[in-house]
């Protein structure tokens, strides 16, 4: 599995991107992930003041190259990019190893 983490920093966004942030997740973009081809599964995460970032899993290296090379082209006007005021510190690829899911089992949710 090949992932690519895409992370903003929060360091210098006004105060309240964060829940901005989460409504944007809750109220548009995960819905265009979910089901997306190639995908299989994206987190969005955030450490408020820090960072906030997408972490995505594709099932092939073509299909995030795919993803990435279209991001890519794209990113300073990008919704996060928009809420957030600049464009993203780091888009890294890397391999994922291994996925376990635990006993508590896993709920796709647009807002946790």
């Amino acid at each position: 599995m090949k992932g690519l983490t895409v992370r903003w920093s929060l360091a210098d966004a006004e105060a309240g991107v964060e829940e901005r942030l989460a409504a944007y997740v809750a109220d548009s973009s995960h819905a265009r992930f979910t089901g997306m081809e190639g995908l299989a599964y994206k987190t969005w995460r955030m450490r408020p003041g820090e960072w906030f970032e997408g972490c995505y899993v594709f099932e092939s290296d073509e299909a995030r190259a795919a993803f990435q090379a279209s991001f890519e082209e794209t990113a300073a006007e990008s919704p996060g990019s928009q809420i957030i005021g600049s464009p993203p510190v780091q888009v890294e690829p890397c391999d994922v190893v291994a996925i376990a899911e635990g006993a508590a089992g896993f709920t796709p949710a647009a807002r946790a």
